[in-house]
C-alpha cells in the first residue's frame, strides 16, 4: 500500500524551508510520496493576503518538479470552503482506496488539534507526523501524552516564514536564497506581493 504524506498549507509562497522539511520526511519516514496540498482558504487565516489559488499552485508545481517523490495537489480547490482536513482526507481516501494517507503538521498545530473538525476521528484513523517548531513552551508542556498515531520527528527547525518573505518582497529586498530558484524567477517577473 502506497503511503502518502499530506503537507497542507497556503504556500504563499512556497519556500526552501518547506522543501527541506518535505525532503527530510521522505528520507526519514516510511512515506513513499509527499503531496503539498495547496489550501484555498485556511479557516483560521484571513484570505485577503493570499495570492490567487492557481498562482500558489503554479509555484508549488515549479518548486517540486525536480523532486520525483513530491507533488502539488489542488484537491481542495474543488471541495467546499473553508477546507477542513478531515473532509479532504475522507475525499482522498474514497478517491484512492489503495493509498494510506498521513497528515504532516507543525508542533504548534498540535495544541489546536483538539479543536479541529472531527479531531477524534482524525487522530484515530490517520497517522500524524509532527515536525518541531521553535516555541516558548516549557519542556513540561512538550511532554503531553500522545496518541499512538501521532509521532514527533526530529526534523531540522527552519525559521523561515512566508509572511516575512512577503514583507521583504514588498520592501524590495532580496529573497532569492529563501526560495526555490524556479519560484524566485516566477515572482521576480511579477508584481506579486509588491
Amino acid at each position: 500500500m502506497k503511503k502518502i504524506g499530506l503537507f497542507f498549507g497556503s504556500f504563499n509562497p512556497i519556500h526552501i524551508g518547506h522543501l527541506i522539511l518535505a525532503n527530510y520526511i521522505l528520507e526519514n519516514t516510511d512515506m513513499d510520496e509527499l503531496w503539498f496540498v495547496v489550501s484555498p482558504q485556511n479557516p483560521f487565516k484571513e484570505k485577503k493576503s493570499l495570492l490567487k489559488d492557481h498562482n500558489r499552485l503554479d509555484m508549488v508545481q515549479l518548486a517540486v518538479k525536480n523532486y520525483p517523490k513530491m507533488r502539488a495537489s489542488n484537491v481542495e480547490f474543488s471541495l467546499p470552503q473553508p477546507s477542513y482536513s478531515i473532509d479532504t482526507l475522507t475525499y482522498l481516501k474514497e478517491k484512492h482506496p489503495d493509498y494510506h494517507f498521513a497528515l504532516i503538521m507543525g508542533e504548534d498545530n498540535l495544541e489546536t488539534l483538539p479543536k479541529w473538525k472531527n479531531a477524534q476521528t482524525l487522530i484515530e484513523n490517520y497517522q500524524i507526523i509532527v515536525y518541531p517548531r521553535l516555541s516558548e513552551e516549557s519542556e513540561k508542556e512538550k511532554k503531553m501524552p500522545l496518541h499512538g498515531n501521532i509521532s514527533l520527528i526530529k526534523a531540522p527547525i527552519i525559521e523561515l516564514s512566508a509572511t516575512e518573505i512577503r514583507k521583504m518582497l514588498k520592501e524590495g529586498k532580496n529573497v532569492r536564497p529563501m526560495l526555490p530558484p524556479e519560484v524566485f524567477e516566477y515572482l521576480d517577473g511579477s508584481n506579486f506581493y509588491r
